[in-house]
Formats: structure tokens, C-alpha cells, sequence
């Protein structure tokens, strides 16, 4: 293919540079630790993710203390990218770094908006690199935004730093242009398990910016906690968000809380997927309302980790009242596209009963403007017109419940794949890992890159697929060093297979391209696990 010829020669000398640095013989080699320095130019497009098209040449850019960040004055969108740049920069450089609004000046960084590059797309950019400045071009502000990102990635790994670091602080010259393989790039956290602040969701938000993700799934109920506060039934947050696994003080989300996560991800270009998980998992619920169950009697709040013994009474209309008001007031808070309704592991369901309350609740979706996402056993019923299934499935899930699925995508249902022997990000690496589960089997970091999202599943047209997510289940993971353990280095890897054409996709050039990342985790104060099928450079 024509993308395969043009990258191929710039990726392999690209990583046989930084294997030869690294003090790496061969490509196969073992992975050894190498020299803590890093080289003062990183070569063009050797970042996560793998950007489309790299053409590397010509003289470096230095930024200075004269650097300027321009911007065209009558874009908003401009200046509030121009500014997050900026916040990245300055404390480590040292350097002023002015945004300034003089888009015909030269030199400096430029970041520009142009509707003549309608080929970019929402969230393409050009990056050109020269002696005389760089210039970020895209077609809508979501496009410099991932750009910036790429431009980070091209400096020191000491720029991430809060104080200020020597420098110098080169980009190699040349022009990377890069569009996303798939639209939708998402991570999901699991805030039911364990209660997380809206700080760390931020914390967490940031970090996913780096890697281009563009959705955050929030969970934001389940047996353990309810994490919203729904107006029309306050005992969901107040009662059934007071615990969580082992017993804590659990918490939830008031609609403010909420409402600045929603704002706070998209000032990331992140669009927030809230899920509420119906008509299982719902134990945090039914111990609220005693009315939400079939008997009447309100079960008491559950704090283990055993997963499919509640459901919603799903003849009870009262039932269908609840899911109204619920989706009807998080739907008003969400400006995003999405809404997650669940469906998994309802094995208290009867089948015909789970497929009644689908049949009901997707319209109430629908009602309030939204589009249904799912986990794939929705497609045990009659996905709704645009619905997204998610699934969650192995390597060794049975047969016939993969061809539901493909039959579902064939039959118009997107699909978004967080195969959990791949990408669960709470899975643990090895049996020695601390944290984690492994009833999915133990994923390393090379297990959760080395797939291809548009042939993993079976009878399933490519087209069906329109995007990949790690989710990151809590029941283990309490705290932001727990996060940091299980997401990286995951993480980046699942971002490259939403991001990068399939062409680009190597695990020994990735490898290589990850351990790089690694002094930029440190510097970002990312806790992360070191694998030993990476590369890392050796620690200060």
C-alpha cells in the first residue's frame, strides 16, 4: 500500500536509531535498560501514538526565550489552545512564551484554523517544523489540540515538568500530517467500585490527552455505589453512594461536581459517556427505593465484588418512572452524543424480561436526545437504530455469542471493542501483580497492543467497528498510584490502535517508541509499571 512504502523507511531507521542509542543490538533483542539521557532532538514522529504520515527534513526548531505563540484573534477556540500550550511550556522552559494575536507575523509557533483543510477533519493537524518557527494548521480547534500533543511529545520529557528544567528545547524539522484511524477513542474509569474526586477524574483526564483519547466513560453506578446525584430520587447518592468495595465512605458527584468534569474533559477535547448499568448491578439503587424491587423490600448496600445477582423489577412501571427521571435529568447535564445504559452481567434477568426493558429504555434515550451505547449483550435483544455495542468478550468466548454480535454489526449496530483479554485495564500483567483481577487471563503489555481492531472479530464488516476503549474496572484500584500501576503502560497502546493506520502498527517499533515515554511518565509523576518487554531507559 501506498501509506506502508511512504512510512516504512522513516519508522524503521527512526527505531534502529533509537535502538542504537538505546545500546540495543537487534530489533529481537532482550530488553535491557540504556542511558537515562535522552537525545537533545527526538527524530520526527517518534511519539505515541504513531502519527499517519511523517516526512522528516530540514533544520530544527528551538524554542527561546523570544518564542511567541501565534494565533488568528478572531478564533476562541485558537487562543484557549494557545493557552493550555503555553501553561505545558513555560514552567519547564522558563521561557515567557507570549500569546500573541498576530497570525501574519513569522516565526515563533503558530497555530492555525483553516477551512481549506476540510481534509483533516475534526481532529486532524498538520505540523510543520522548520529553523524559523512551526506551524500547527487544522481544520477545527479539536485538530490543535491533538496536535499540541504531538508537539509535546517531540520535546524533552523533562518539559513536563513544573520547574524549570536546562533545555534546549529543539523540534526536529519536517512536516507530520495525521488524521485518526477510528472516531472513537475512548477510556473508561469505574467510579462505583471505588469513589474517585473530581480531581482525580481531572488527573486522569489530563493524562489521557496525551494519548489523543477523545471519550471518558464514566461508570457511574452499580452494586457498589450510585455516583450521581439524580434530583427526583436523592437517596440514590446519598444512601446508596455512602459505600463502596471493602466497606469506605464511597461518595458521589453533585450535579455541579459533575457538570465541571464534563467542562474540565472538554477543555481536553474529551466528550464524557456517562453509563448508567441497567437492569443489573443495580443493588446500590434497589437499596435505596425499596419500590425498585419485585417483593418490596429493600436489600442492604453491598460492599464485595461478586457481580450478577441484582435486577431491576422490570414488570413494575414504577421501574420504567425511575429510568425516565434518571436519564432525563443525566441526559440535561451531558452536551455529549452518548449514553451508556449497561446491560451487562444481568443474570437475575429473565431473558425474556431483559428483553422487554430494552425494548422500553432505548427510546427513553432517544426521548432526551441521545444515542444508546451498550455493553454486547444488548444485542440479545434489538439494538435501537444507531446504537453502539461494546464488547467486552475473549479470545475464547464462545463462538455463538461472537456471531450475535457480528450479526448485530452486519445488521447496522457500531461497534466499539474492549476485548477484556486486551484492553481491561484491571487485569493484572502477571500472576505476580499486586493489583488486579485475572478471571480474563493476564495481559502484558504486548497482548494488549498486538491486535487489529478491524479483523478481531469474526463475520463482523470492518466498517461495523468504530472505535476501541479501555476500561478500568475498580475493584482493586482505590487511588491515583492505582490507576497509575494498571493504565500504564496500557493505555498508550490502546490509544495507538484507535488512532494510527493500521499500516503503522509494529510491536517491536512500538516497543521501542513506548520506552520513550517512560522519562515522561516520571516527569509527569505517573507511577507506571515497568514491563520487561520494554526497553526502559534506566533510571537517575
Amino acid at each position: 500500500m501506498p501509506v506502508r512504502q511512504r512510512r516504512t523507511l522513516p519508522r524503521v531507521l527512526g527505531a534502529l536509531l533509537l535502538l542504537a542509542a538505546a545500546g540495543i543490538s537487534c530489533v529481537g533483542a532482550a530488553p535491557t535498560a540504556h542511558s537515562a539521557a535522552e537525545p537533545a532532538l527526538r527524530p520526527l514522529g517518534q511519539i505515541v501514538p504513531a502519527p499517519a504520515s511523517v516526512a522528516p527534513g530540514g533544520q530544527p526548531y528551538t524554542i527561546t526565550a523570544a518564542t511567541r505563540i501565534r494565533i488568528d484573534d478572531r478564533s476562541r477556540e485558537s487562543r484557549a489552545v494557545a493557552d493550555y500550550l503555553a501553561g505545558i511550556l513555560r514552567p519547564s522552559t522558563g521561557h515567557p512564551l507570549r500569546v500573541v494575536d498576530e497570525d501574519r507575523a513569522s516565526g515563533g509557533i503558530r497555530l492555525r484554523l483553516s477551512n481549506g483543510e476540510k481534509a483533516l477533519g475534526d481532529e486532524g493537524y498538520r505540523l510543520q517544523s522548520g529553523r524559523a518557527g512551526i506551524t500547527l494548521t487544522a481544520h477545527r480547534p479539536a485538530g490543535l489540540f491533538r496536535g499540541v500533543q504531538t508537539l509535546r511529545q517531540q520535546l524533552p520529557a523533562a518539559v513536563e515538568k513544573r520547574t524549570v528544567q536546562p533545555g534546549p528545547w529543539q523540534i526536529a524539522g519536517g512536516t507530520i500530517t495525521d488524521t485518526p484511524r477510528y472516531a472513537y477513542r475512548g477510556a473508561m474509569l469505574d467510579v462505583s467500585r471505588h469513589f474517585f474526586t473530581v480531581d482525580q477524574v481531572k488527573r486522569y483526564i489530563d493524562q489521557l490527552a496525551l494519548y489523543k483519547v477523545n471519550k471518558l466513560h464514566l461508570h457511574l453506578s452499580d452494586d457498589q455505589g450510585w455516583r450521581i446525584a439524580i434530583d427526583s430520587w436523592p437517596r440514590l447518592a446519598t444512601y446508596g453512594g455512602s459505600t463502596q468495595v471493602g466497606g469506605g465512605p464511597g461518595g458521589y458527584y453533585t450535579k455541579d461536581d459533575y457538570k465541571e468534569i464534563v467542562r474540565y474533559a472538554a477543555s481536553r477535547y474529551q466528550e464524557v459517556v456517562p453509563e448508567i448499568d441497567l437492569p443489573g448491578h443495580t443493588n446500590a439503587a434497589l437499596a435505596s427505593y425499596a419500590e425498585l424491587n419485585c417483593d418490596g423490600v429493600a436489600p442492604p448496600l453491598y460492599t464485595g465484588t461478586s457481580v450478577g445477582f441484582s435486577s431491576l423489577c422490570v414488570p413494575k412501571p414504577v421501574t420504567y418512572d425511575f429510568v425516565d427521571d434518571v436519564i432525563r435529568e443525566l441526559a440535561a447535564l451531558t452536551p455529549g452524543k452518548y449514553l451508556h445504559i449497561g446491560g451487562d452481567e444481568a443474570h437475575s434477568t429473565a431473558h425474556e424480561d431483559y428483553v422487554a426493558f430494552m425494548e422500553k429504555v432505548q427510546p427513553i434515550v432517544a426521548k432526551y436526545g441521545k444515542t444508546v451505547v451498550g455493553w454486547h449483550q444488548l444485542t440479545g435483544a434489538t439494538p435501537a437504530e444507531g446504537a453502539l455495542a461494546q464488547y467486552w468478550g475473549l479470545d475464547r468466548t464462545a463462538p455463538a455469542e461472537k456471531e450475535q454480535v457480528a450479526a448485530a454489526a452486519r445488521n447496522g449496530t457500531g461497534l466499539i471493542l474492549s476485548p477484556a483479554d486486551r484492553v481491561y485495564l484491571d487485569m493484572k500483567y502477571t500472576k505476580e501483580t499486586k493489583l488486579g483481577l485475572a478471571w480474563a487471563g493476564y495481559v502484558e503489555v504486548q497482548r494488549s497492543y498486538d491486535w487489529n481492531p478491524a479483523a478481531y472479530l469474526p463475520g463482523a464488516p470492518a466498517e461495523a467497528v468504530k472505535g476501541v476503549e479501555a476500561p478500568l474496572w475498580t475493584e482493586t484500584v482505590s487511588e491515583n498510584a492505582h490507576i497509575d500501576q494498571m493504565a500504564f503502560p496500557r493505555l498508550p497502546g490502546v490509544a495507538e490502535l484507535g488512532w494510527s493506520p493500521a499500516a503503522t502498527h509494529d510491536w517491536e517499533a512500538y516497543r521501542t517508541r513506548l520506552a520513550e515515554q517512560g522519562p515522561r511518565f516520571e516527569a509527569l509523576g505517573i507511577d507506571y509499571y515497568r514491563s520487561p518487554q520494554v526497553p526502559w531507559p534506566a533510571a537517575d
